[in-house]
């Protein structure tokens, strides 16, 4: 699993987040399944996803979902375990913390600028 650090310019100043990038179908079919609750600057990204489950999770996160440019489609914040979610026109989506979206600014319309061009 690689990890990557993501820039977000947020009206309280910049903010790094810290993610990791479940690239192979085996990662992004575990996601954040079995894994410790995230911090608040910490993520996920799942590149060729649209749709995303929480059935096994032990907590809410913030899914954000990205076109092919990375631009923020729909933010679902605090999703709750034991729920589906997606968005037809995902390309990737980013979990986050619950509560890490608004405290970062993300909201639909704006692009995120992911390392090397990451979620395409």
């Amino acid at each position: 699993m690689r990890h990557l650090i993501l820039e977000i310019s947020a009206p309280g100043g910049a903010e790094r987040l810290e993610l990791m990038m479940a690239a192979s179908t085996l990662e992004r079919m575990r996601g954040l399944l079995g894994r410790a609750a995230l911090g608040p600057r910490q993520g996920m990204l799942l590149p060729h996803c649209g749709m995303i489950h929480t059935f096994g999770m032990r907590y809410p996160i913030d899914v954000v979902y990205l076109d092919r440019r990375n631009r923020v489609l729909k933010v679902s914040a605090a999703l709750a375990p034991r729920r589906m979610d997606g968005h037809w026109r995902a390309r990737s989506v980013l979990e986050l913390a619950a509560g890490s979206a608004a405290a970062c600014g993300i909201r639909p319309g704006c692009t995120l600028a992911l390392p090397g061009g990451e979620g395409r």
